[in-house]
């Protein structure tokens, strides 16, 4: 029966709940916890997927995440730091990639932990310069391929 659930359907999610998972989002943050629920009624899929089911597209029917044991990671080099979130409930319209973590690899990868204050400014300072190289790159599609600069923060994805 299993097999039926379409991959597309909150269905899909099954076999996560109660799993280490990793979710980014579209502001880009990462998100690292155990997946405890989601919103069965919902969704998890990308715009223009649900778009090609059923016009208009409805952002309200993407799977809420329930995560647990939730930490923020950000990276610069072969450094990373964490930052405690604990629980933490996410709109399914503003994931962008969902997948489980291996704990038989997770501790392998070869990257140091540092606090989160040592990283933080070189995280803003690297989120800053791909910000500004986005804006300068969407205008000269707008001016040059007629693209349109419409879509917020995270639309890049």
């Amino acid at each position: 029966m299993d097999s039926l659930i379409p991959f597309t359907t909150s269905g899909s999610l099954v076999d996560c709940v109660d799993r280490k998972m990793l979710v980014i989002l579209r502001d880009g943050r990462k998100l690292h916890g155990v997946l405890r629920s989601y919103d069965q009624f919902g969704e998890l899929a990308t715009p223009h997927l649900a778009a090609a089911r059923e016009p208009p597209y409805d952002p309200s029917s993407l799977a809420n995440l329930v995560l647990e044991d939730t930490v923020e990671r950000i990276y610069h080099g072969n450094a990373y730091a964490e930052s405690w979130r604990g629980l933490y409930l996410i709109r399914g319209e503003n994931v962008v990639l969902l997948g489980e973590i291996d704990l038989d690899q997770e501790d392998d990868i070869p990257l140091q932990q540092v606090d989160w204050q040592t990283l933080e400014p070189f995280h803003k300072v690297e989120s800053e310069t791909k910000k500004q190289r986005e804006e300068i790159k969407s205008q000269i599609l707008f001016e040059k391929k007629g693209f349109c600069k419409e879509g917020g923060e995270g639309d890049g994805y």
